[in-house]
């Protein structure tokens, strides 16, 4: 059975940093695709944040983080980071990570249908 553990969420002042990380287990392949999608409070979509081809490293970035945020995996450890930096109040939500072993064409790598299997989530608050 395919499980994502998320872990490395907390509360963090305005300018500050995090690093995420989604630990992976019991996948027989590797993802081809991984990512992270945010969600807010009461929100019913959740948004692409990031997301990377593991095969050949393309990464991409939803242009709200582009320049803050770090997408990478280490297949040592079958493990995905988010690097946060300079973090904002409407970086605020409860992150996602997600994975795929399907191709997913570049424009849709940061749409979560896209995606089969998922975490439950860990929560990022940034205050003003």
């Amino acid at each position: 059975q395919v499980q994502l553990l998320e872990s490395g969420g907390g509360s963090v002042q305005a300018g500050g940093s995090l690093r995420l990380s989604c630990a992976t287990s019991g996948s027989p392949f590797s993802f081809n695709y991984m990512g992270w999608f945010r969600q807010v409070e009461g929100g019913k979509e959740r948004e692409g944040v990031a997301a990377i081809a593991t095969a050949v490293e393309d990464t991409y970035y939803v242009d709200s983080v582009k320049g803050r945020f770090t997408i990478s995996h280490d297949d040592t450890n079958l493990t995905l980071y988010l690097q946060m930096n300079s973090l904002k109040p409407e970086d605020t939500g409860m992150y996602y990570c997600a994975a795929s072993m399907a191709f997913i064409p570049q424009r849709r790598t940061l749409v979560d249908e896209q995606y089969k299997y998922w975490g439950l989530g860990t929560q990022v608050t940034v205050s003003s």
